[in-house]
């Protein structure tokens, strides 16, 4: 064994759990400690200031200038008596993680020294180098002016000494160059929408909410081992490694006794999420070993993505205080399952109404149809866009793998509910709409109570599934910025539910009934989307088949899935929140983002097998050939010889023909890689990079993971999976 990779596996076993230290209280008693939320505002703003900034968040009213220098002074004094001694406008760049500037409360006083100060025009906006970040031509280095501006929907924060403003970034000429502007764009339009349907069946209702519970899936490695292990620690994946002969074939791991070091690790994260005011709740053993979920009440659409950033970042800085490492790559094992992040998506009413909830007479449930059968409509029309919304170049490694949802959008609707949309297609105004209430299971032992059943069963395979009052979108990837899918969800619901009321609002001004037109509007829709609907097993070569006869997006080439986004449909969808040229952008950016993964992945493995699988694997079969050498001479009978030698002579033949496939494969890919660099064209670069440097990235991974399983194990450099997927 390496010395290096003996001492990571040495000390990883010696770890102990670290205590945690943390209030001894409920968590309610400092829930939300480190937030400037509604109950700090009223402790520091005055009456007015808290109204007028009530406002703001309840009803989407405009700040004034004014107000902002109010609340600029309440926020200072809260951050400063919690120990803030900086702040920063926290922002979500194209690049799936969160962005900084930190600057001191500090200005010049008219005494030579220093003063604490925070203006109302540094709370609303600052000037980020625009050009710095992932823009896809937007900004040029000659143009680097750019804003970021105050969000006041989602509150500010403190981490560490510093007072965190969530904020939009977009650009001096007025594109956003951020994930949350289209995010808050798409909020508005599908809540606006959805309103204006809603009042077809309770005209009391003022607001609605777009509503999201994410579900964030990872894996810990130990620190030492994951030193060790260059590809992990470059990429967030391993680029090679053969199986454990242990992994998740036992199916011991999910929902099992968690790890008395990961216990520590979960129970100083949910600490430090409910002083930010994160509603985290569940906490298990994922499928694969070494593999966990974090999982959160639902929120507001705005408030949970900011929270799950928060989370992702807080995840990698708990980890390394209990000497872990976070893993959020959706495939850092191969052989066993990767990480995804569930979105929960919903529609609900500020008088408690959820859109997606049965009801208990005929307007309810009419209600409920009429919004089941348009976001079928939006996923129908829509599901290359929504494809495109969670494709990557790492989550392709899970997509479609016998542990996630496959690479076709489809919905699952579960057979109670499918059978209610067959019966509503062929049924008439005067006809009773039912949805029956949860079913009861007894099982005969006294002390069990009755099982209630949902009115859906789940289906793993399914990337947008119905879940009882929610859709849960499966296929986003567990690195991804949660608002990329949801701004494409929400923009989707939006543009179908504002063209189902032009509809049916059409047929009433003809003289038909509010009933009659939601009948036949909801009856042909039921009709036009049934291609998206599949309950079956998404997995199966048939579904492929199928899907592609229903003409749906069976696209598999990620570079050429983003072209989805730039689909005549897709700027028709986006009208209002992002414009053709920011979407054009944004495609430079993924298809840069793609090619910048895949090149440092093939420099990665180019380096580890040329520098260390390849010196090893020679080492072990020069000891080979000096045994040979040695037998020889005691074996003068070359028959006898050969019998004796035999084995190791195989072993030296098949180390030469790894090393030699390795050492070929790697220059062919390096060549293949300055093919693709010439390219100008970021698209066909990425589709270069795809087509004809990616492969080889498994096909040297091949040979390399039959090296490991040849030499010595006392010799091999990195550490193996029986050593990093199980904590000690």
């Amino acid at each position: 064994m390496s010395k290096l990779r003996f001492q990571a596996v040495a000390a990883a076993s010696n770890k102990k759990p670290v205590e945690v230290d943390k209030p001894s209280g409920k968590a309610s008693d400092y829930y939300g400690c480190k937030v400037f939320n509604r109950k700090a505002m009223s402790q520091y703003l005055s009456k007015e200031t808290f109204k007028a900034i009530s406002k703001v968040i309840d009803k989407g009213e405009p700040i004034d200038r004014g107000i902002a220098e109010h609340i600029a002074a309440g926020m200072r004094m809260w951050a400063l008596e919690n120990g803030a001694t900086h702040y920063t406008h926290w922002f979500h760049p194209l690049t799936d993680g969160t962005a900084e500037k930190h600057d001191a409360f500090v200005e010049h006083d008219s005494n030579g020294g220093l003063i604490e100060e925070f203006s109302g025009k540094l709370l609303a906006q600052q000037e980020p180098d625009a050009s710095s970040f992932p823009s896809g031509g937007l900004r040029n280095t000659f143009e680097a002016r750019g804003y970021s501006a105050w969000d006041p929907t989602s509150p500010a924060f403190i981490i560490g000494d510093t007072l965190c403003i969530p904020t939009i970034f977009i650009s001096y000429t007025g594109e956003a160059l951020d994930y949350k502007t289209p995010l808050l764009k798409s909020i508005s339009a599908v809540t606006n929408a959805a309103l204006e349907v809603g009042r077809y069946f309770n005209e009391d209702i003022k607001k609605v909410y777009s509503n999201l519970g994410w579900e964030q899936e990872y894996f810990l490695v130990d620190e030492d081992l994951f030193v060790a292990r260059p590809d992990l620690a470059l990429t967030g994946r391993t680029l090679m490694s053969h199986e454990s002969s242990k992994n998740q074939q036992l199916e011991d791991h999910y929902f099992g006794s968690i790890p008395q070091r990961v216990l520590k690790f979960m129970e100083e994260l949910e600490y430090e999420s409910y002083a930010l005011g994160i509603p985290v709740k569940t906490r298990h053993n994922e499928v694969a070993p070494n593999q966990f979920e974090l999982a959160p009440i639902y929120e507001e659409c705005n408030l949970a993505v900011d929270h799950n950033l928060l989370v992702m970042s807080l995840m990698d800085k708990v980890a390394r205080r209990h000497s872990f490492r976070i893993l959020l790559h959706e495939k850092p094992f191969k052989g066993i399952n990767g990480s995804g992040k569930h979105n929960n998506w919903s529609l609900t009413t500020d008088n408690g109404i959820n859109f997606l909830s049965p009801g208990k007479d005929k307007v309810e449930n009419l209600r409920f149809i009429t919004f089941m059968v348009n976001i079928l409509m939006a996923v129908y029309k829509n599901n290359g866009l929504l494809k495109a919304s969670i494709s990557s170049a790492t989550n392709a490694h899970r997509l479609g793998a016998n542990e996630a949802p496959p690479a076709i959008i489809s919905v699952f609707l579960g057979s109670q509910v499918s059978d209610i949309l067959d019966k509503f297609e062929n049924s008439s105004v005067k006809d009773a709409i039912v949805v029956d209430e949860k079913k009861q299971i007894s099982l005969g032992v006294g002390q069990i109570p009755e099982i209630l059943l949902d009115n859906t069963d789940r289906n793993r395979t399914s990337p947008f599934a119905f879940t009882g009052n929610r859709f849960e979108f499966r296929a986003v990837g567990s690195s991804a910025n949660c608002a990329s899918a949801m701004t494409a969800l929400n923009a989707s619901v939006a543009e179908q539910l504002r063209e189902f009321k032009n509809e049916v609002d059409g047929l009433i001004n003809s003289g038909k009934s509010k009933e009659e037109a939601l009948y036949e509007i909801l009856k042909k829709y039921i009709k036009e989307s049934r291609p998206i609907r599949f309950n079956g097993n998404g997995y199966s070569d048939e579904w492929k088949i199928e899907a592609a006869k229903r003409g749906l997006d069976c696209e598999t080439n990620v570079p050429v899935i983003y072209d989805s986004y730039t689909s005549k449909q897709s700027i028709k969808t986006f009208a209002g929140i992002l414009s053709e040229v920011e979407l054009h952008a944004r495609n430079e950016v993924k298809w840069e983002t793609y090619t910048k993964k895949i090149q440092i992945e093939s420099r990665v493995l180019g380096d580890l097998a040329l520098n260390h699988i390849i010196p090893v694997a020679i080492s072990y079969q020069s000891i080979l050939l000096s045994n040979v050498s040695k037998l020889q001479k005691i074996y003068t009978d070359q028959v006898k010889f050969k019998e004796m030698a035999d084995e190791q002579l195989r072993l030296i033949e098949k180390i030469s023909i790894h090393v030699n496939a390795v050492n070929a494969k790697v220059h062919e890919m390096i060549d293949a890689r300055k093919i693709a660099n010439n390219i100008e064209s970021e698209r066909e670069k990425a589709v270069e990079y795809h087509d004809n440097v990616a492969p080889y990235l498994d096909e040297i991974r091949y040979h390399i993971d039959k090296l490991e399983l040849i030499v010595d194990n006392e010799m091999w450099p990195l550490a193996k999976y029986r050593e990093l997927l199980f904590i000690r």
